[in-house]
Parts: C-alpha cells; sequence; structure tokens
C-alpha cells in the first residue's frame, strides 16, 4: 500500500455518462479509503492540469466514463506527465471508445462482429435498410451506456433513430440486429472473470435497462457448459487485445441461436456503481468490491 502515497480518483467529467461517472467514482473512492489509502476525489474539468499540478499525485484510478475519459484523451494528458493510471492507453481507449473502428479492426482480423455499414447522411439510411435488413440498431459511435442507440424494428424508424444518434455528434454506424441471448465478460489483468448473461423485458439493455431498472436480471454464473464458456472466455480476450486494452475492461457480446458469438463492443471504463456488470462478475470469482478496486489500482501503468 505504501507505493499508493497520493491516490486521485477522477470521475465526472463533462460527457454524457456524467451522472454514471460520479456514481461509480465516489463508490471507487470509498473503497479505497475503507483500505487505508490516501486517495482524493477528483471531479474532472478543464482545470484539471493544473488540479494535477498543484496534487502531485502518485496514481490516477480513471473512472471516467464516455468522451473526454475514456477515449484517450485524459490518457494522453497523464502520459504526458508520466502519472500511472488504471486502464487502456491512449490508442486503446480510442478504438474501444469507437465503435465503427473497432468493429472495422476486428472484422479485418477475423473475429466475428455482426454487420455494419456508416450512416453518412439520411440518404443511407435507405442503403442500410436494404443491406442490412430489419431489425437493426442504429448507433453513435463515441457514446457509451447505450446513449442515443435504437433499435428499429420498420423502415419508418429509421429516419428518428438517425436523428437520435445524430444529435450525439460524430460517426453513426447501421448494425444488424442480432436476435439471441446477451453477455458480458468482464476481465481483469490477464483474468476473464465469470459471464454474465442479461435479461430485460426492454427492446434492448439499454440505459433503463442498465441502471434504473430494478427488472433487468443478471445471471452468473450464465448457464454456459465450462468448456464452452472457457472457449469464449478465449475469444473475449483476444478481442479485447486486439484493440490494444489493458488492465481492465469488459467485453460485450451476443450468442445467436446457433450458439454463434458475436462481438458487439469493448468498456475499457466500465460502470462501477450498484448496477454494474464487473463487481457481480468479480464477486462471483471470489472477490469483494474493495479487493476489484484494489486490483485495478495495482495495475495501474505510466503508458507514454
Amino acid at each position: 500500500m505504501s507505493s499508493f502515497e497520493n491516490v486521485a480518483v477522477f470521475m465526472g467529467g463533462w460527457s454524457a455518462e456524467r451522472d454514471v461517472s460520479l456514481n461509480s467514482g465516489r463508490a471507487v473512492y470509498k473503497a479505497l479509503k475503507k483500505q487505508g489509502i490516501n486517495v482524493t476525489a477528483i471531479d474532472v474539468d478543464r482545470n484539471i492540469c493544473q488540479q494535477l499540478h498543484e496534487n502531485q499525485f502518485s496514481h490516477v484510478v480513471n473512472m471516467l466514463h464516455g468522451r473526454g475519459g475514456e477515449d484517450g484523451v485524459i490518457q494522453g494528458l497523464l502520459d504526458i506527465l508520466k502519472v500511472p493510471y488504471t486502464g487502456s492507453g491512449v490508442l486503446g481507449s480510442a478504438l474501444a471508445m469507437d465503435k465503427f473502428r473497432c468493429k472495422q479492426l476486428w472484422r479485418g482480423i477475423g473475429l466475428p462482429t455482426p454487420d455494419f455499414v456508416e450512416l453518412k447522411s439520411e440518404l443511407d439510411c435507405d442503403k442500410a435498410l436494404e443491406t442490412l435488413g430489419l431489425p437493426l440498431m442504429v448507433k453513435p459511435v463515441l457514446e457509451g451506456s447505450s446513449i442515443g442507440i435504437s433499435k428499429v424494428n420498420s423502415s419508418d424508424e429509421m429516419k428518428p433513430a438517425w436523428e437520435k444518434a445524430r444529435n450525439c455528434k460524430g460517426t453513426i454506424i447501421a448494425e444488424k440486429f442480432i436476435q439471441g441471448e446477451e453477455y458480458t465478460a468482464a476481465i481483469l489483468g490477464d483474468q476473464v472473470l465469470p459471464m454474465i448473461r442479461l435479461e430485460t423485458d426492454n427492446a434492448f439493455y439499454d440505459y433503463q435497462a442498465k441502471y434504473v431498472s430494478n427488472d433487468t436480471k443478471y445471471i452468473c454464473p450464465c448457464g454456459l457448459a465450462e468448456e464452452f464458456e472457457s472457449e469464449l472466455a478465449e475469444l473475449m480476450f483476444n478481442a479485447f487485445k486486439a484493440v490494444m486494452g489493458e488492465g481492465w475492461g469488459r467485453v460485450d457480446f451476443m450468442l445467436d441461436k446457433y450458439q454463434q458469438p458475436w462481438l458487439i463492443e469493448v468498456n475499457t471504463v466500465p460502470g462501477m456503481t450498484d448496477h454494474s456488470l464487473v463487481p457481480m462478475a468479480a464477486k462471483q470469482a471470489g472477490l469483494t468490491f474493495e479487493d476489484l478496486v484494489l486490483r485495478i489500482l495495482q495495475g495501474a501503468l505510466v503508458h507514454g
């Protein structure tokens, strides 16, 4: 513990996931404080450079979700200052955050991800319907927590879905909807934690299902045969490493009716709230929340 002499927990920020980040950060701050670590909670704003200069933090636990905190921006600053921080470096963060380029990379190296097309304008909506068929998902590529995402079941829903995603700014994709069961694989160091199967009555695992609803079901152990889960764990770990994920993270995937896995996305700063998935998986692996937080901190690196 002595090497963690002045730890900062970064949270809040200016992304659309600010509220979730504050909840994650507070939980992590309390867990570190409980273990006797000298820790400061920082609600990150555009003045963060001055705060870093004034406080001389020995380590940063990054709990910033979304743009500015999960996309390589804060990572680049910490690299310049040579402050060790948790999670992935600049490139890994940027690739994972950008769903479009993440999927392009996976597709390029032969990893399974649902078919997709970029929606550069409203004119591409008809092309997406033709190419992918219905149902499909429309996603802003630079948002997390399912913000701006819509499931499109009819052609009439396509334009409103595109407009909703466009409000988030940045690239938009349409992705073939995979009918099946939704899973997530949490990664901690070189270990893939027990997988979780997600069940919701909503159209998909959206923001409401993730953070508000008490009806969402989390099944862990997930019920898959041990050998099959091990095979999937290897795939998820490879998918994480392919985008240069480091330290800890989460890979979300679907299993279709043929038990074929389809990679959906990578989270390099997953939630750590009372509704969050990584703490659930860690608990199944025999780790308390405090154990998990300490393991994440111990993985802090100088990346630059």
